[in-house]
């Protein structure tokens, strides 16, 4: 796929995701597949948010191996510091990215994994070097429900099969929550025909009592975050 066609099928992704959260119609026709690119004219529905949403983030997309430090930086810009789940964290890097920022983090997944022994500082463009015994609190285990009333934020990034469990918790301990849904894997539901995975999710979201808000993150691939505060 070329990086324009990449571009547009992630704006075009974005604009409807956005439009849903306002309380506005899918843009997605009930035909094809629940992955497929959402159309241009969803625009026609969202007048008052497509100035400000449908511009992509400024300079050249990053690789998706930078999603961590991308998303610690909209969290520190955007959101009031908190006590924060990483579920399915897997190495840990969000969680140590929020540790070094003096946020709460911990790991939940059930796979132990070491930290990362690098990771590349997109602020100062510096490679840095982890000590093999620097860690991070972590809870071996898979999510249950109860664990959100530890915390403040339950995040989930690319974590499969925790999307709607997440927003569920977030639900009943009225926590809020930050998800980037990619693959419909384990999960307990599955869009109709013709809905996107996103917008399904936003949908479920906002029927759990929260407002929604739509983000992107400039690395390649599923970039759209969705960002959930109880009503």
């Amino acid at each position: 796929m070329s990086k324009r066609k990449d571009r547009k099928q992630t704006e075009e992704l974005f604009e409807s995701v956005a439009q849903l959260a306002a309380g506005g119609p899918p843009g997605l026709p009930q035909t094809g597949h629940a992955d497929a690119p959402i159309a241009d004219e969803v625009l026609v529905h969202s007048k008052e948010l497509a100035p400000v949403l449908v511009s992509a983030p400024p300079g050249l997309r990053q690789m998706k191996k930078f999603r961590f430090q991308l998303l610690h930086q909209w969290m520190l810009a955007h959101l009031q510091p908190g006590r924060v789940a990483d579920v399915g964290g897997g190495k840990g890097l969000l969680a140590y990215l929020l540790r070094q920022s003096d946020w709460p983090a911990t790991v939940i997944d059930p796979v132990s994994q070491a930290l990362p022994t690098k990771f590349k500082d997109l602020t100062r463009n510096k490679q840095i070097h982890l000590s093999a015994t620097e860690t991070v609190p972590r809870l071996t285990q898979n999510f249950e429900p109860a664990m959100a009333r530890d915390f403040d934020i339950l995040v989930a990034l690319h974590a499969h099969g925790c999307n709607i469990h997440l927003i569920e918790a977030a639900a009943q301990y009225n926590r809020r929550f930050v998800i980037l849904p990619c693959c419909i894997i384990h999960e307990p539901i599955y869009p109709p025909l013709g809905v996107h995975w996103l917008q399904c999710v936003v949908d479920y979201a906002t029927r759990a009592g929260f407002r929604v808000q739509p983000f992107r993150l400039n690395f390649k691939g599923q970039n759209i975050g969705l960002y959930g505060v109880p009503d």
